[in-house]
């Protein structure tokens, strides 16, 4: 199932199955991320598409990518390399990327990934049952600002990822039956019309499987976590001269089988 969260036309925030991202109207759907999605027959106007989980958590992979590894020039990394994001920096299909006026450099970023919805509690789950536990895929787009993540903030990465509207994801969750395989996707993103980034989840180091099992050891992932996966290579800090999100850019992040995630870049005031 293609599954949305949205408003409805009484201002009423509801899950919904469509067929495509800009469907006018959805199927009501019943359940819910941990009891799976049941359709109601019932259908009703769509007035705004939100960000297709509220998430209880956000763990993030960094530098998961080998060719990404590489334009950054780091090494291969040995274990994943794990970071958070602030659940306040959600961001939905078409919501406004908004430049923080706090940067001292506005070095704005992209980072188009695989997010991971986890569906149920889980712990010290195995790596050949980790898929089990996933309730479905979106597409999120890791917005960095790259002076805080390396320099503002004594080397942590996490005030440079969270600020607000820094967290797109959507436009669907995509239930995992209908995934099959996630190391057999492709990624890009697009600003302005150019394609920037161009990769395949193969490419990963470390894969959705491995990911949950190692993230659940001895650590519970609560059913609404979402897992963003790392990005591949094509960022924006990673070319030379480098480029960086300015006002009025339009970007957007498509993974094969989700769909397109589009979001306008806007300075703040």
């Amino acid at each position: 199932m293609r599954i949305i969260r949205y408003v409805n036309e009484r201002g009423l925030a509801r899950w919904g199955c469509v067929t495509g991202a800009e469907d006018a109207q959805a199927e009501v759907v019943t359940g819910g991320l941990g009891k799976g999605f049941a359709g109601t027959g019932q259908r009703e106007g769509v007035a705004r598409v939100l960000a297709p989980v509220e998430p209880r958590a956000i763990f993030c992979i960094g530098q998961n990518y080998r060719r990404h590894a590489e334009e950054m020039g780091s090494p291969i990394p040995e274990r994943p390399v794990v970071f958070m994001k602030n659940p306040a920096s959600v961001n939905g299909p078409g919501g406004e990327i908004v430049l923080p006026r706090c940067s001292e450099r506005e070095e704005v970023d992209w980072e188009c990934e695989l997010a991971v919805v986890i569906g149920r509690d889980v712990k010290d789950i195995s790596e050949d049952r980790a898929l089990e536990c996933v309730a479905g895929y979106t597409v999120g787009n890791d917005v960095s600002a790259r002076w805080w993540q390396k320099k503002g903030s004594g080397g942590q990465w996490i005030r440079g990822k969270s600020f607000d509207t820094f967290c797109p994801l959507g436009p669907v969750l995509v239930t995992a039956d209908e995934i099959g395989d996630p190391q057999d996707l492709r990624l890009t993103t697009t600003v302005n019309g150019q394609l920037m980034q161009d990769g395949h989840t193969s490419d990963m180091i470390f894969g959705v499987a491995e990911l949950i099992a190692e993230l659940s050891r001895d650590t519970t992932l609560l059913a609404g976590t979402v897992l963003m996966t790392g990005t591949p290579s094509g960022v924006g800090a990673g070319r030379e001269p480098r480029v960086f999100l300015k006002d009025g850019d339009a970007v957007v992040c498509a993974i094969d089988g989700i769909g397109e995630l589009r979001n306008r870049v806007v300075a703040r005031g």
